[in-house]
């Protein structure tokens, strides 16, 4: 295909590169690279040419993005919609060990993913980001080990609380949970990675979250890839969010869409918080919103991040979805804090043994 070389840069190249051999991919090794005709060219190209560059085997599998059968346009529905009724690209994708996953939402909330990572392949996801911002986003050895520790002590807790001063009380029971923590790297067969990384969250079970997230001056939401002018409060009981108050058009901006689709894409997909020191929340203003999918903004340091929409692990598979990184939160797991005001304390914090 002529787009496949277009548009990259030997920096490129070289960044992805060696982001692959920190997942111990290597010379000889198969791998897929997963796309679809709404991928970002660049993209696609400066991961094939990364892939040869080290000596690995690389074959494409280009999915069609399907028509938009919703009222209104789609921009973050959290999941790859690309491979959906088609058994024969999810047997193809299975066949090889590692999976590069370019699609523009990526597989993570994707019905098709189970099957990929039983069959013991390995998903590496590039986010929708303009692929200057993996210059910026180098591995921070001493991120994966504050995420590694502070996953392993989330898998022990009972409990996770947010609040903040504006009104933020949120509590989350992790009974049941699905806990991830991104690091940018796969870990061995099996496993999935969204690059870059820095996240810890819980995919909650059904009927275990409540309380009251409201959204601050300056907060991020990123299907709209704007900045919150004013507060909007949101009331979730039972897991979904049953009432949206605020002043101004970005309140009704909200109410508005989400009134387009089924209810849950008013129910909890995921909550955690961020811990990527090199990720700015200031990032949204220096690009376009075709150049990024604010994955960047997911990851930075001291973020409290609630979500709306997919949530495999509740069997909810709405494509409406919405990623909200709130600044200048307290974060609790049970009694101990991991964020103050915005900054990484206890097991999460940088001093952290």
């Amino acid at each position: 295909m002529a787009w496949t070389n277009a548009g990259t840069e030997w920096r490129w190249i070289a960044r992805f590169a060696e982001q692959f051999r920190l997942c111990g991919l290597g010379p000889g090794d198969e791998c897929v690279v997963l796309s679809e005709s709404s991928s970002r060219a660049d993209l696609v190209s400066t991961a094939l040419l990364a892939a040869e560059s080290i000596g690995a085997k690389p074959f494409q599998v280009v999915m069609r993005t399907p028509a938009n059968d919703q009222p209104v346009a789609l921009r973050s529905t959290g999941t790859a919609l690309c491979l959906r009724g088609n058994g024969a690209a999810v047997a193809a994708i299975s066949s090889v060990p590692f999976v590069i996953d370019i699609t523009a939402e990526g597989l993570l909330h994707s019905r098709e993913l189970r099957d990929i990572l039983a069959a013991g392949c390995e998903v590496f996801m590039i986010s929708n980001e303009h692929p200057e911002a993996f210059e910026r986003l180098p591995h921070d050895e001493d991120m994966a080990r504050r995420v590694g520790t502070s996953y392993d002590f989330m898998t022990k807790c009972r409990t996770m609380r947010a609040v903040s001063e504006f009104g933020t009380d949120l509590s989350i029971d992790l009974a049941d949970s699905f806990m991830a923590g991104s690091t940018g790297v796969t870990n061995g067969p099996g496993s999935i990675a969204h690059w870059p990384g820095g996240l810890v969250l819980a995919f909650p079970a059904r009927h275990r979250v409540n309380g009251t997230v409201v959204l601050a001056p300056g907060d991020m939401n990123l299907t709209f890839k704007h900045y919150v002018q004013s507060p909007i409060t949101l009331t979730i009981e039972d897991d979904y969010v049953v009432d949206i108050k605020g002043e101004g058009y970005q309140t009704e901006m909200l109410r508005s869409y989400m009134s387009a689709f089924d209810s849950d894409a008013y129910a909890t997909s995921h909550v955690g918080w961020g811990m990527n020191p090199a990720a700015r929340w200031d990032y949204l203003e220096l690009y376009d919103r075709s150049q990024h999918n604010g994955v960047e903004a997911r990851a930075f340091e001291g973020n409290f991040m609630y979500s709306t929409g997919s949530n495999e692990n509740a069997e909810r598979f709405s494509v409406c979805h919405f990623d909200i990184p709130m600044r200048n939160c307290d974060v609790y797991l049970d009694d101990h804090r991991v964020v103050h005001r915005g900054v990484l304390d206890g097991v999460a914090a940088k001093e952290a043994n």
